[in-house]
């Protein structure tokens, strides 16, 4: 099984960031075909984390997701698994590593975030519940969800 890693922006390589937007390039812009600002500042906040799983092997990042300061709460964003990694439960190890870290973190906050609509049974395997209406975004629908806080 990859390792799970986690750091802030600057403490990423540099060959490692470029494989991870990537791989959110590839899953966000191109698949999904949604023409939209993926680099949207946020990565560069003091507050956020990413998290990803590499082939040991050929160094190509698998899954990869961010877990976001927004001041009263924490947010998880960018969730993307590459095409070939689909199904091995590495977004699922890494929303519980991420999960576990926001708790470690900010044990008072809930967690945010905004689903496509059709993987809201999936985020809620993780303690999330929709809590408004459904909304398009790049012409997807999409739910926000909210985990109330504590362990993982």
């Amino acid at each position: 099984m990859p390792e799970i890693r986690h750091a802030q922006l600057r403490d990423i390589d540099a060959e490692t960031l470029y494989r991870m937007m990537w791989l959110r390039v590839t899953v966000f812009v191109v698949e999904q075909a949604a023409a939209y600002a993926e680099l949207d500042g946020r990565d560069l906040e003091t507050g956020t984390e990413h998290f990803w799983v590499s082939d040991d092997e050929a160094g190509d990042v698998l899954a990869t997701l961010r877990l976001l300061d927004d001041g009263d709460a924490a947010r998880i964003g960018r969730v993307a698994t590459a095409r070939a990694a689909r199904g091995a439960g590495l977004a699922a190890d890494l929303m519980g590593r991420a999960i576990a870290r926001s708790t470690e973190k900010w044990p008072d906050r809930t967690i945010h975030l905004d689903a496509q609509a059709h993987l809201s049974s999936w985020y809620g395997q993780f303690g999330f519940e929709v809590t408004g209406p459904q909304f398009e975004e790049d012409e997807i629908p999409h739910v926000p969800m909210t985990r109330a806080p504590g362990p993982a």
